[in-house]
């Protein structure tokens, strides 16, 4: 009879503290799919402003948008595929502060607010601090406030505002010269900080699902709205972007006129509070 004399590891079994390695990998990796969305916006950010820098504002104004359709695509992929994570929304914020933050600061300032000096640089600065201040709130309070409305102005659509005034002045070949022009951007500039770290509250869509079934009528609107922005989208986009910019007030308005409590001040019903 033989004995082995080699000494044997003791490995628990994987119900008492040990992970398989496949599970190791998943928890300590990230997903492609989502993150590749997210870097793709980033870049359109990062872009916009290199174009901004070689005065080439309606190109700049045009990836701002680019960005905006890809910060939406990332979190709907990342939200259908599973493939929600942590980094994922670190990551997301980050390249959301770079699109929507600075880039649309930048882009404003580069093009007409420069004029009024430190007026300008100073509306541009608000809009970039309105527009961090936001994102840390959002994550602060995540779970939080009714997940139907959003707290102040996303810095997605107060980019829409920014970058939507500059396509529309350079396309349609506004008088740059003007006195009012400098002080028009410069008010819709602080317009969208100041209200992006309001508490008016902003229709999310979140409740609005793509595999929900809906009336004949909507895709028939839906074709009708492509159809309006084909014909001349930088007047198009911009006035979408200014009617949700004023949405956020007509609704707390209007709740306040009928009793109703702000939903993004209020906890909502049945849920509390629970980490990014």
């Amino acid at each position: 009879m033989r004995f082995s004399l080699r000494r044997r590891k003791f490995r628990p079994p994987l119900g008492a503290g040990r992970e398989s390695v496949p599970d190791v990998v998943r928890r300590r990796g990230i997903y492609l799919l989502p993150n590749a969305f997210t870097t793709a916006a980033l870049f359109a950010g990062f872009y916009a402003i290199v174009q901004a820098m070689n005065q080439r504002f309606e190109v700049a104004a045009i990836a701002i948008f680019i960005a905006m359709v890809l910060d939406g695509m990332d979190g709907r992929v990342a939200r259908l595929t599973h493939t929600q994570s942590a980094f994922g929304e670190q990551y997301d914020s980050l390249s959301d502060m770079t699109s929507f933050g600075v880039a649309p600061a930048l882009v404003a300032y580069e093009w007409i607010l420069r004029d009024l000096g430190r007026w300008g640089w100073g509306a541009a600065f608000l809009y970039c601090a309105g527009a961090a201040l936001r994102l840390a709130r959002f994550n602060a309070r995540l779970g939080v406030v009714d997940p139907r409305f959003f707290q102040g102005l996303p810095s997605p659509a107060a980019a829409a505002l920014v970058a939507g005034f500059v396509w529309l002045s350079v396309d349609n070949l506004f008088p740059m010269r003007e006195a009012w022009m400098p002080w028009c951007a410069f008010a819709i500039t602080v317009y969208a900080g100041l209200t992006m770290v309001s508490n008016a509250p902003f229709y999310s869509g979140k409740s609005f699902h793509l595999a929900r079934s809906v009336p004949f009528g909507v895709l028939i609107v839906f074709v009708l709205g492509i159809f309006v922005v084909s014909t001349n989208p930088p007047l198009a986009l911009f006035g979408i972007s200014c009617a949700y910019a004023l949405s956020g007030y007509l609704v707390w308005a209007w709740r306040w006129w009928r009793g109703e409590p702000n939903p993004v001040q209020t906890p909502p019903p049945g849920g509390g509070e629970s980490g990014p």
